[in-house]
């Protein structure tokens, strides 16, 4: 069996995929005997496939497409789609019925300070509404923790974050006012490698896709309750009953529907995003940037 190091970012509940995966023995079913560390940040984590410390990573197809704009030689290719939908919610205080996106013109609004493709895409969520995003004095950069209680506290009008804390703040009076979900495809996260790994470790690559795949499948078939247990060890600082509707409201949206193969149309939505918010000058293209060999 094939030892492969596998690079988490950080720990969230939309990776349940993985986390699936690996706690039901798919990967070493197909032959894929998986060591998993946590490397902190995205940038940590192709920090170590670079190097050649680490065989793959997951995190967001981003990040090959963003290397591949500025350096064509760049080895990082995606493959093995896990998550198609963005996760992430702007939440308020109150039931906001009608809710639209010119609507945050005008309010402050808290975004998240640890990663940057939330904000990219909802920029361009934004643009689609016929918004400027930089002529918006409302925006505010600060960790997901501090959003939640600059909300709770009256300081900002709306914050974007992901579950769990979207279900915690629900406990206290906030309501859902947009699922960045329901804009329909965005590659949000799939595997990576560097391409001389891919070619090095072909078998044991392909048994990690088919593992994702069968993870899918049972999260399709399974009820919120029956992935919420599976994933508690992974998630013991999180109260359980959060954990059960951070599962619910990700099903429901459709977070983990779909099949490994990763979608075009959902990686050309996010390189608009990503161009239109200046952090790359050109989609390098969809061969350029996945390895379709798997699929």
């Amino acid at each position: 069996m094939a030892q492969l190091l596998l690079m988490e970012p950080f720990r969230a509940v939309f990776y349940t995929p993985y986390y699936v995966a690996l706690d039901r023995g798919l990967f070493a079913a197909h032959g894929a005997d998986i060591r998993i560390e946590t490397a902190g940040t995205p940038d940590a984590a192709a920090g170590r496939l670079l190097d050649g410390s680490a065989d793959l990573a997951w995190s967001g197809p981003m990040r090959p497409m963003l290397e591949r704009s500025r350096n064509d030689a760049s080895p990082l290719r995606s493959f093995g789609a896990a998550i198609m939908r963005d996760p992430f919610l702007l939440m308020g205080m109150g039931a906001r019925p009608g809710f639209a996106m010119a609507e945050l013109a005008s309010m402050r609004v808290a975004i998240p300070s640890e990663v940057p493709t939330p904000w990219w895409c909802l920029q361009q969520d934004l643009r689609d509404a016929g918004v400027d995003p930089a002529a918006m004095p409302g925006i505010r950069f600060m960790p997901m923790g501090d959003g939640a209680k600059a909300l709770l506290a009256g300081e900002v009008d709306t914050v974007l974050l992901f579950e769990p804390f979207a279900s915690a703040l629900e406990e206290q009076g906030a309501a859902l006012w947009y699922a960045a979900a329901s804009r329909g495809p965005t590659a949000y996260s799939a595997l990576y490698a560097i391409t001389p790994r891919i070619a090095e470790k072909e078998a044991a690559f392909r048994g990690a896709v088919a593992a994702l795949g069968e993870a899918l499948e049972w999260i399709a078939a399974s009820t919120p309750e029956a992935i919420a247990e599976l994933l508690a060890p992974r998630f013991a600082d999180t109260q359980p009953a959060h954990l059960l509707a951070a599962v619910r409201r990700y099903k429901s949206l459709g977070l983990w529907e779909g099949t490994t193969r990763l979608p075009e149309a959902a990686l050309d939505r996010l390189a608009v995003s990503m161009i239109g918010a200046g952090a790359m000058s050109h989609h390098p293209g969809y061969a350029a940037c996945i390895d379709s060999r798997f699929d």
